[in-house]
């Protein structure tokens, strides 16, 4: 029950922030972001992609999770966390208009803010749905690829998003998802911030452990297709640690990388 709480008081705190961004449309130290880890944007640039929407394109991500996911014109395509739209509108250009994209997001200013932008596109292949990702609100093997960026590590329980990730791929189907790992420990003082937390730092798993959590679903031919490196600034590490813990910090070559991941249910 304790357990139930804490996992729902972490929802209420990325609910109030990522509600906040898709409201005003600027950052609020979220994963990605203009001022997010201290004014570094570690987003990717969609600008060049087709299918890219301005005004969808929040900067919140930290990969290209569509680039890797092998998406065909024809595919069912599911985002997880949503957000604006962007990568759904991405993934659109993709699957073409015999494809369709959904999109779930658990923040409803998200969701409205989403439909939107489709509204203006005409964009009638795509869905946007108010949900969780540990209970996605769809039927079982509904969709070719399931895709997601920089919000798999923003769940509490990722074990249950994953098993949720097999359950709505059909046999055969694939995922691409870009989120945020660490390799060695980060100290209390980083990891129990809630500002930090919703950017995706203080719920991220050790890079081995995620990978085993996505084994442990079901889910085979787990890759690693990209990796790069998230160095926090000085000033968000001090605001976070005493200056001799920030050293150690520092000196202990704990760090934080985001990863793109890619695998599939394996054929039935």
């Amino acid at each position: 029950m304790a357990e139930d709480i804490k996992q729902q008081e972490i929802k209420q705190v990325v609910r109030e922030k990522y509600g906040e961004v898709a409201r005003t449309g600027g950052s609020c130290g979220c994963c990605g972001g203009t001022d997010a880890v201290g004014g570094v944007n570690f987003a990717d640039d969609y600008t060049q992609l087709a299918g890219h929407v301005p005004d969808a394109d929040l900067g919140l991500g930290c990969g290209l999770p569509t680039r890797d996911a092998f998406i065909r014109p024809g595919d069912t395509v599911l985002d997880l966390g949503s957000g604006a739209g962007n990568d759904v509108f991405v993934a659109r250009a993709l699957c073409g208009p015999t494809g369709r994209v959904i999109g779930v997001d658990m923040v409803p200013a998200m969701v409205e803010r989403a439909r939107a932008n489709a509204a203006r596109l005409g964009a009638d292949n795509v869905t946007f749905h108010l949900g969780e990702i540990e209970a996605l609100p769809l039927d079982d093997a509904c969709v070719d690829v399931v895709i997601s960026n920089c919000v798999l590590n923003l769940v509490p329980d990722k074990a249950r998003a994953f098993a949720e990730i097999r359950r709505v791929l059909r046999p055969g189907g694939r995922f691409s998802v870009s989120d945020i790992v660490l390799a060695g420990e980060l100290p209390p003082g980083v990891r129990e911030s809630a500002t930090l937390y919703a950017g995706c730092v203080a719920g991220a798993l050790q890079e081995q452990e995620y990978l085993d959590v996505i084994a442990a679903a079901g889910l085979v031919d787990v890759q690693v297709r990209s990796r790069k490196r998230i160095d926090l600034p000085d000033e968000v590490v001090a605001q976070a640690l005493a200056p001799q813990q920030a050293a150690a910090f520092r000196a202990s070559g704990a760090g934080i990388w985001s990863l793109t991941v890619t695998g599939r249910r394996v054929e039935e």
